[in-house]
């Protein structure tokens, strides 16, 4: 029987990557997503509304009889300080990027329980380590991942579910490029230049790509992760080690 995997936010970028590495590694996966993907079975899900959430995920466990893989990605960014960052935007933003990881966490612990194993994993950030300038709601969030990811790791170490959290860099999706198109409509930078200057800023001179993190994603799904769990996994060119 393959196994089971779920991934939230799996219709482009990182998502999509890590939908397409467990495929190709005999997996049959789950993608939860507002856009509509060829990859894999897709369900059509808002991952900030905790329902359907729950919902989805109760139909795929009745259905598979089984859940093996979490990987909770769904998520969005916003480059706001504290000041600039209204209270319907920073409940938004917290209903997917954390809530949404809460809803499919819960859902996916009690077949994870009667099989007594399990891996999840949550896409957070570098901004899970560390901060940066005009991301105070973003940055929030991906902290709240990281804790996430250490507290189900303690609590459920006993059922032998494993939990981590993956944090990327600056890797080269469509999220990254909507965040620069959106800093160039405002300052009138030129694209070109400010994509070389965040590939600059990494010790390893260049952008991540979303398979590089997908990699490490299976890699963590797999038994040669067996005794990672409550982790913090960087992937992000050397950055957050300066």
């Amino acid at each position: 029987m393959s196994k089971v995997a779920i991934v939230t936010g799996g219709s482009k970028g990182i998502g999509r990557a890590v939908v397409e590495r467990f495929l190709n590694n005999g997996y049959q996966v789950h993608n939860l997503d507002l856009e509509a993907a060829e990859l894999g079975t897709w369900h059509h899900c808002d991952v900030s509304d905790v329902n359907a959430v729950k919902t989805i995920i109760t139909e795929i466990a009745n259905d598979t009889k089984r859940i093996d893989v979490l990987v909770s990605n769904a998520g969005r960014h916003l480059s706001a300080s504290i000041e600039n960052t209204d209270e319907a935007t920073l409940d938004s933003l917290f209903a997917l990027n954390v809530k949404g990881a809460y809803a499919a966490i819960q859902s996916v612990l009690p077949s994870m329980k009667a099989q007594r194993n399990g891996v999840i994993i949550l896409i957070a950030s570098d901004q899970a380590i560390i901060a940066k300038n005009n991301s105070f709601a973003y940055n929030l969030t991906k902290h709240a991942l990281a804790s996430i990811a250490k507290t189900t790791a303690l609590d459920y170490a006993q059922f032998n579910i494993r939990t981590n959290a993956v944090c990327p860099g600056t890797i080269e999706t469509p999220l990254f490029h909507n965040a620069i198109d959106s800093y160039c409509a405002r300052s009138g930078a030129d694209k070109g230049a400010i994509v070389a200057e965040e590939g600059a800023l990494q010790p390893l001179g260049r952008l991540g790509q979303a398979d590089e993190v997908a990699a490490l994603v299976t890699f963590l799904a797999s038994d040669d992760a067996s005794f990672i769990t409550g982790s913090l996994q960087s992937i992000d060119g050397g950055y957050t080690a300066q």
